[in-house]
């Protein structure tokens, strides 16, 4: 398992767009006890990053360094934010960003609205202004009803609603959000979801702290899990999968004989007999499906189901944060979300694996 993130210029992505957010070699000690360990983060701009680590793996003292609420040892690299130099120009640092941070900012003995216009003052803006801007985000978030009521009235999904409403009165143009969700029911999770996709259907930033792997696999476009002070990992979702042993290709057969042929041709597998199946160990990559179908075509073999299951985030978090690391046998679960079957011809069977493993992908 890699210990560092890889360099700057192997990620996608980071050379075809400007970096909203760059760190170099980023450190912070509390006495003897080291938080961050000399990370490096590159993230392009109009994209999600999430940052997953267990408690206390440093994740919120990240984004207090990158939002300029504390400084970062002396002997860290150069970090740059929106363009600006954090160590030059903080200023211009704040700026550019939003933060909602893990415990609400909204005042809950005044209403939403004056929460908002508050908010607006707080920017500078002009009373005009500042009315037009907190009226056109109270509508995108569906606070317009609830406006004139006191905050402390509201549910959590709304009052999470109103606090990044509020983050966006100085319309940033990199947000973070530490653990934004925690707490929400499903409904109010996944109306967040739904914020942040919008946001950076507009162009921004988001770089997110989570403890929800799925909100992770949901949103992010890069992941990196953060592990005693490390970047233990970093990559898209479906990269970091592949990176925990126990993926695997499973082929069943309807034919005895054609399971017989399948299980002399093929070098590694485990075979069930009872239900005329065979597990073929695979990282569930592209060259790895496309190199056993042309295996299976060469000789013949033509399989009636074929279905791969990869790890998901879960294990990963487990192996690279120090958990077990053993990845579970098939559940439902894993089924539901990670098999794809394709029963018509192996054409068809090629193209629903693409999908399975990378959604952006097919096999041609």
């Amino acid at each position: 398992m890699p210990s560092s993130a890889p360099p700057a210029n192997g990620r996608p992505g980071a050379g075809r767009a400007p970096l909203a957010i760059s760190a170099t070699a980023l450190r912070k000690s509390y006495g003897d006890k080291r938080v961050l360990d000399g990370i490096d983060l590159r993230i392009p701009a109009g994209t999600v990053f999430a940052l997953l680590g267990p408690n206390g793996a440093g994740k919120t003292t990240a984004v207090q360094i990158l939002s300029t609420l504390i400084a970062a040892d002396p002997g860290s690299g150069p970090v740059h934010v929106g363009g600006h130099d954090l160590a030059v120009d903080p200023q211009a640092v704040r700026a550019a960003i939003g933060v909602t941070g893990q415990f609400s900012a909204v005042d809950q003995l005044i209403t939403g609205e004056e929460n908002m216009l508050l908010m607006a003052d707080l920017h500078h803006l002009p009373r005009r202004e500042g009315r037009r801007v907190a009226a056109g985000l109270l509508r995108r978030f569906d606070l317009v009803e609830a406006a004139k009521k006191p905050a402390a009235t509201y549910s959590g999904g709304m009052r999470r609603r109103l606090d990044i409403a509020m983050t966006l009165v100085g319309d940033p143009r990199i947000i973070f959000l530490d653990e934004p969700t925690t707490g929400l029911d499903p409904r109010s999770r996944h109306a967040m979801w739904g914020i942040i996709r919008e946001l950076v259907a507009d162009g921004v930033t988001v770089f997110l702290t989570t403890q929800y792997l799925d909100e992770a696999d949901e949103l992010a476009d890069r992941i990196a899990v953060l592990s005693d002070g490390r970047i233990a990992a970093e990559g898209s979702a479906d990269e970091l999968k592949r990176i925990v042993p126990g993926g695997h290709v499973r082929l069943r057969f309807a034919d005895p004989a054609a399971y017989r042929h399948a299980a002399d041709a093929l070098r590694e597998y485990s075979g069930h007999v009872e239900s005329l199946s065979l597990q073929v160990p695979s990282d569930g990559s592209q060259r790895e499906l496309r190199s056993l179908l042309d295996q299976l075509d060469a000789l013949g073999i033509q399989a009636d189901e074929l279905t791969v299951h990869t790890p998901d985030l879960d294990d990963v978090f487990f192996a690279l944060t120090g958990g077990d690391t053993r990845v579970p046998a098939q559940t439902d679960r894993t089924a539901r979300t990670t098999d794809r079957t394709a029963r018509t011809d192996q054409t068809a069977r090629t193209d629903q694996t693409a999908r399975t493993v990378k959604p952006e992908e097919t096999l041609r």
